[in-house]
């Protein structure tokens, strides 16, 4: 359901850990607060909202049931399907790119200690100046947000104009059935945007 007629999420392969089962009358509940104690390096599935700026649509418009995404959300959308190839231990399940945020699951798998190398990735860097060998998923958003913000600022001929808010929220998903709930509200997500809570002229419900 993205701008280009691809479908949420299309082309990206799921691991065995995404072969898990929802109550479409129950949307998931985020949160912002980072669990303590949580170990957000080891292999898990997780729901992450990530906000613009202000909430600012800057990211596309809905047309029918569709995201017609503007330059700024295909930049989105390539770093975000550009993130294993950062980091190996990372796959991507749904996603969808809204007007002024970002749905999207994702997952670590396989055994903490590799992250592919790459110049960009910002505070993921080790002391000696390689890759984070187990980044967690405050590093994944960190660098996502960052280099997204240096290309749409350069995109624009700016610089040190935020693209995100801050912070973002967050879904430990537990079960199977956690899991595909949270699958259908990501896909169904254009169709409710008249309803959406982050949608600044949504109507009540």
């Amino acid at each position: 359901m993205l701008g280009a007629g691809d479908p949420v999420g299309a082309g990206l392969a799921r691991p065995a850990a995404f072969q898990l089962m929802h109550n479409p009358n129950e949307p998931p509940r985020r949160k912002q607060i980072r669990l303590r104690g949580y170990d957000y390096a080891f292999p898990g599935v997780y729901f992450v909202t990530i906000c613009s700026a202000g909430k600012r649509p800057v990211f596309g418009s809905i047309r029918g049931e569709s995201v017609v995404l503007s330059h700024e959300g295909e930049i989105v959308r390539s770093e975000w399907i550009a993130l294993p190839e950062r980091f190996s231990r990372l796959v991507l399940d749904e996603f969808v790119i809204m007007p002024n945020h970002l749905h999207g699951v994702l997952a670590f798998v396989g055994h903490a200690g590799g992250a592919s190398p790459s110049p960009t990735t910002g505070n993921t860097r080790t002391k000696s100046g390689g890759a984070s060998p187990s980044p967690t998923l405050f590093e994944v958003i960190g660098a996502f947000k960052s280099i997204s913000t240096i290309k749409v600022n350069r995109l624009l001929g700016r610089r040190g104009v935020p693209l995100w808010q801050r912070s973002y929220y967050e879904h430990v998903v537990r079960t199977g059935e956690d899991l595909r709930n949270i699958q259908r509200y990501i896909s169904e997500n254009p169709l409710m945007w008249s309803l959406d809570p982050e949608n600044p002229n949504r109507k009540s419900s």
